[in-house]
């Protein structure tokens, strides 16, 4: 081999990147650059965990177990929140337990100087499938500005409905403590600890109601968000997160699921069909949004271990995460990794010296409250990172064996530039990562073909953002 053969071969290894002149959507690209030399490794280096930052390890220590206790207690003592329950009783129902979560987030708002805002987002939902005569549904919801984009919204929810085996039965004692006053905790409980902080992005913390008589509330809340154009970047409910201990005793204390879901549910019939033709089932927007979840919030920062489940949801069932999908905004699912049957939705009794029920005394409250510092985690590091890039695109107009990757600039002040990941398509995460400087443009000597490639923002300060699928230009 003579030594421009060799230079020749070891150019394939190296990395091109484009000058910083902007490359809008839909412009042609440029030349590209002259060459710049790749490790003896060739481009890239290991992705690694994002560690948190000093504000963050503040946040986590203040998430307060006996707080989140007491919420679930409290919200389990109003006997019944079903949906179809009384609404103007002060002391049980889902009017007095909506009132009591008002107040609360209300308390926490008084604290932050401004920056947050409860209101009591309702609407009157005509007879409809398990809503047998119009019922006013009300999702409480405290919103917390970003302070440098206040536009881009991260949302977090639980529901704080209940029932019992009977889905029609607004009556009968339906403490509904794991599902899904355990979810409504950790909301609760991230909205009180960041009101007195000032995250760059918007977060909403929210509870909402209908969820068990068909996610009624969080539907209505994804609707008004796509009515007004919002930019919601990630929407997470927390749903039976109680407790680490199945019904069957066996007990994973330190681990949460993740549902994702794949082809996103809101794309047309051709968007999904462009996505599977190259290879993109595994990269949608809620499943790059499970990957920085576990990024950013596993056991090392939170002493949890995030276990991906690439569904949508569960069999037979659904949570609000769905109405959001439904309107094109990424979104997924936390929830418990055994789920305990034999209290959930039973009908509060005593058998053979056993209680039933979805009682209190059946959650695990330190698990719930690492569960909220799993969500705090991921939040907390959505709002303070540059959006995920936009208009994300992958050249296929010629063929070579290099890639050419272009995609919209972000306009965070503190943004500091990009970052091309990639993996093996085998491979369930990303695994290598190339620094390209704020440039909008970038080739890789790395073949299209073989490889998944996606974009990341950066800013200064180094926290980064989800990472954006590029489709064909």
């Amino acid at each position: 081999m003579t030594d421009d053969e060799g230079r020749t071969r070891a150019s394939r290894r190296t990395f091109l990147s484009a000058s910083t002149a902007a490359v809008t959507a839909g412009a042609a690209l440029g030349a590209a650059p002259p060459a710049a030399a790749a490790g003896p490794d060739g481009p890239g280096r290991p992705v690694r965990e994002q560690p948190p930052d000093a504000e963050l390890r503040a946040l986590l220590r203040e998430i307060d177990e006996r707080r989140i206790e007491a919420i679930v207690r409290k919200l389990a003592g109003f006997g019944t929140r079903h949906t179809l329950s009384s609404q103007d009783d002060p002391r049980r129902g889902i009017g007095a337990a909506r009132d009591w979560i008002l107040a609360e987030l209300r308390r926490y708002a008084a604290a932050s100087g401004g920056r947050m805002t409860v209101e009591a987002q309702s609407y009157v939902q005509e007879p409809a499938s398990r809503i047998p005569v119009a019922t006013r549904i009300t999702n409480p919801m405290a919103t917390l500005r970003g302070s440098v984009a206040p536009d881009r919204i991260y949302v977090v929810s639980g529901h704080y409905d209940s029932r019992v085996s009977d889905v029609m039965n607004a009556t009968a004692d339906s403490p509904g403590a794991d599902d899904d006053a355990s979810g409504v905790a950790v909301a609760m409980e991230l909205a009180r600890v960041m009101a007195t902080r000032r995250p760059e992005a918007t977060i909403v913390f929210a509870a909402v109601a209908g969820e068990e008589q068909g996610l009624y509330g969080a539907r209505h809340m994804a609707r008004r968000y796509k009515e007004a154009g919002a930019d919601v970047q990630a929407m997470f409910t927390n749903d039976i997160v109680g407790s680490g201990t199945a019904d069957d005793g066996t007990r994973d204390p330190r681990t949460v699921r993740l549902f994702a879901e794949g082809v996103p549910t809101a794309e047309t019939p051709a968007e999904a069909n462009v996505r599977r033709s190259v290879g993109g089932e595994n990269d949608s927007p809620s499943r790059q949004l499970a990957r920085f979840a576990r990024s950013v919030a596993g056991r090392r920062v939170t002493g949890m271990d995030i276990r991906v489940i690439y569904r949508r949801d569960r069999y037979l069932r659904g949570g609000d995460h769905i109405g959001f999908l439904e309107q094109g905004y990424p979104a997924a699912r936390f929830t418990e990794p055994h789920e305990d049957f034999a209290h959930q939705h039973q009908d509060v009794r005593v058998e053979d010296g056993k209680q039933y029920g979805d009682l209190p005394e059946f959650c695990d409250f330190p698990y719930i409250a690492r569960v909220a510092r799993v969500n705090a985690a991921v939040l907390w590091s959505l709002a303070q990172a540059p959006g995920t890039p936009r208009n994300a695109r992958i050249r296929t107009d010629r063929l070579t064996n290099d890639t050419d990757l272009v995609w919209d600039r972000g306009t965070e002040p503190d943004l500091a530039g990009y970052e091309v990941v990639w993996r093996e398509t085998t491979n369930p995460d990303w695994t290598h990562v190339l620094p390209v400087g704020n440039v909008t443009e970038a080739r890789v000597d790395l073949s299209k073909d073989n490889v998944f490639f996606g974009v990341r923002a950066v800013d200064r300060a180094g926290h980064r953002s989800p990472v954006a699928f590029p489709v064909p230009s």
